[in-house]
């Protein structure tokens, strides 16, 4: 009878809603002040290890942000500071976020020989287990082959470059030279036959990857959206998952259609009697000494970061190598002869072709001396760091 009569009181318990919501409202309230001020305190903090690195000076409230228009003039105005103040420059995003813009030759030296080198500079147990698994991709035996799948993408570009030049017209030479290096790098490294260059319409992944980078360009601008709820609540944000999930769904369909090709026992002994495998296959059939493979989680990063970083970064490239011979037609000539001189009739250029277009080579390598695709890699310090000058940077700073 007790336990029932206990029963009944707390059912009968009086709720307090309004109780209730001012505790929650209290909560709320004394959690955004904690991290106010605590974005306040990181700001005097940031504010003052900046202090020994003169630049332009920051709008209180906008930082550098105002000073970027995107109209074509950003990549000067940031050549220009770097002229300006040769060894490093000091840039706020909003009030809260900055960066130290690492310049000089000397200063990249110490920030190398602290992180190291790689692909994409990294550190940690989980990225060098994943670079052991995956070098034997990138065997020069195994890139020779592709040679020739290349050529077979960049024919179907050239294809249909010819139909539109009968026509008079400008085109966007990018949008093509993106849809040339993803259908290349879909056929090498994933063995997937996309037809991305021939389908009609815009190809979704590359619609979505344009969205992503215009969004993450968006966020970074604008410093609201630096907090996540805001732009998880914003119609970018939602427009940003829309786009990951579109792009994510392309990687998926690439693994799935791969993992059903290795389910045949005919076709999985014929992969594993290749001397040399591509990057999916590796991806699927890695072990570690512990005969461990990759996770389903960790061969869709790997495929995503492959795939976007692949094609975009190499398009990009392509398209600043044909902006700057178009620009200096007395060295596009030069290349043109050499390269006609190589094929001497042929179609297509061969592997040990490459080593007979040395003049054609150089110009590459200066156009992406001058353009680089990937023009700045952002690391934060895990440890205190002084450069050649004397001057410091503690841990936790972003450069």
């Amino acid at each position: 009878m007790d336990a029932v009569e206990a029963l009944r009181n707390l059912v009968s318990f009086p709720f307090d809603v309004h109780r209730v919501c001012h505790l929650i409202a209290v909560f709320c309230l004394v959690n955004l002040v904690l991290k106010i001020t605590k974005l306040f305190i990181s700001r005097k903090q940031s504010i003052k290890v900046l202090e020994a690195f003169p630049g332009p000076p920051p709008h209180w409230l906008y930082g550098h942000v105002h000073e970027f228009h995107q109209d074509g003039t950003d990549l000067d105005k940031t050549v220009n500071w770097a002229k300006q103040y040769p060894y490093c420059v000091p840039l706020w995003f909003g009030p809260f976020v900055s960066f130290l813009e690492i310049n000089h030759p000397d200063y990249v030296k110490t920030i190398l020989a602290t992180t190291g080198n790689g692909l994409l500079v990294a550190d940690g147990q989980k990225w060098f287990r994943h670079r052991r698994l995956l070098t034997p991709g990138f065997h020069y035996d195994v890139l020779k082959p592709y040679v020739k799948l290349v050529a077979d993408s960049s024919n179907i570009m050239l294809d249909k470059w010819e139909k539109l030049a009968g026509k008079e017209e400008s085109m966007e030479v990018y949008q093509h030279v993106s849809l040339m290096t993803l259908d290349s790098i879909m056929k090498c490294a994933f063995s997937y036959h996309s037809n991305c260059q021939t389908e009609s319409g815009t190809n979704s992944y590359i619609s979505a990857v344009y969205e992503l980078c215009n969004l993450t360009n968006t966020r970074f601008r604008y410093f609201p959206y630096h907090i996540d709820i805001i732009f998880h609540l914003s119609p970018h944000g939602y427009r940003f998952r829309k786009a990951c999930k579109l792009a994510h769904g392309h990687t998926e369909q690439v693994i799935k259609q791969r993992k059903e090709t290795l389910q045949d026992g005919k076709e999985l002994f014929k992969i594993q009697k290749k001397r040399y495998l591509d990057f999916l296959d590796i991806l699927l059939c890695a072990r570690d000494e512990h005969d461990k493979g990759l996770s389903d989680e960790d061969i869709r990063a790997e495929v995503d970061t492959f795939m976007f970083e692949g094609h975009d970064t190499t398009a990009s490239g392509i398209s600043w190598i044909l902006y700057n011979l178009a620009a200096n037609p007395e060295h596009q000539q030069k290349c043109r002869d050499e390269v006609q001189a190589m094929l001497a009739g042929k179609d297509t250029m061969d592997w040990e072709d490459l080593s007979k277009i040395p003049y054609t080579t150089m110009c590459i390598k200066e156009s992406l001396r001058l353009n680089p695709p990937v023009p700045g890699i952002a690391r934060k310090l895990t440890k205190p760091m002084t450069f050649c000058d004397g001057r410091t940077l503690p841990e936790d700073v972003f450069h």
